[in-house]
């Protein structure tokens, strides 16, 4: 049988600054990638969001990014190795503090941003990620944008690894996401992206932006709930990979 996890950036508000759907998109999905504190979150939403997780049954994942609240992590940092290796493990620590305190482990860790970004074409980087995931706790999942660098360093160390697709977006012939700044980058065709999901997790394949075939492994489809049109987008996918005969189910189900 095919299985295949959904996941989501879940735990982004920050102070009085509330962003996302979290309490509607929980309900869809089987792992939540919840923000650590440095690109959004906080504490106190760490804190409610780990429940909601443990209340919902949905993987916990630590989603460490850049010290950028106000770039929201997308922004591009000039961080060395030995330093991204410190953020991961300072920020994947608190977000065990969390867990552990609701009786729950973290299940994977899923960079967020322009670290993830930086790191699926950045040997040295990815490596420093893999590093401090397996130091800290050699269990622990790590998740990257599938065939990328981020994915080879977790299996050169040893740890098991999640390729993630997105539902949304288009790729390069390489393996790469196309660039928001380009035309195309974002499929706003609720049944095309819907489509092409199905296909990646059952074939294997996905059409680039170029209209060529390429191999692509979807363990995990990263969907967004940050406004009522993504939840109810949330919602088909999941209802359409079910009905194509897929079972939706948590990483920690079948990556082994």
């Amino acid at each position: 049988m095919y299985k295949v996890d959904l996941n989501s950036d879940l735990g982004e508000s920050f102070g009085s600054y509330k962003v996302g759907l979290d309490e509607e998109v929980i309900k869809y999905v089987t792992s939540a990638n919840i923000a650590c504190g440095w690109h959004a979150g906080d504490p106190l939403v760490m804190e409610k969001t780990v429940k909601m997780a443990k209340e919902q049954d949905v993987g916990i994942g630590a989603h460490p990014g850049f010290f950028d609240l106000m770039g929201f992590g997308r922004r591009n940092m000039a961080a060395t190795p030995e330093e991204v290796k410190a953020y991961i493990k300072y920020q994947l620590g608190a977000l065990m503090a969390f867990a552990k305190s609701k009786g729950e482990k973290v299940q994977h860790v899923k960079p967020h941003g322009a670290m993830y970004n930086m790191a699926a074409k950045d040997k040295a980087l990815a490596k420093a990620i893999a590093e401090a995931v397996y130091e800290v706790d050699e269990n622990i999942i790590l998740m990257g944008l599938a065939n990328s660098e981020m994915i080879k360093a977790g299996k050169e160390i040893g740890l098991k690894v999640a390729n993630e697709v997105f539902a949304d977006r288009a790729y390069n012939p390489d393996g790469t996401l196309v660039s928001r700044k380009l035309e195309g980058a974002v499929i706003h065709d609720a049944e095309l992206a819907i489509s092409r999901v199905v296909r990646m997790v059952k074939t294997g394949k996905v059409t680039a932006i170029n209209g060529e075939d390429i191999e692509i492994r979807a363990d995990s489809i990263c969907v967004h709930g940050d406004n009522p049109e993504a939840v109810a987008f949330v919602k088909r996918i999941r209802s359409k990979l079910e009905e194509e005969g897929v079972k939706v189910t948590a990483i920690s189900n079948f990556i082994k």
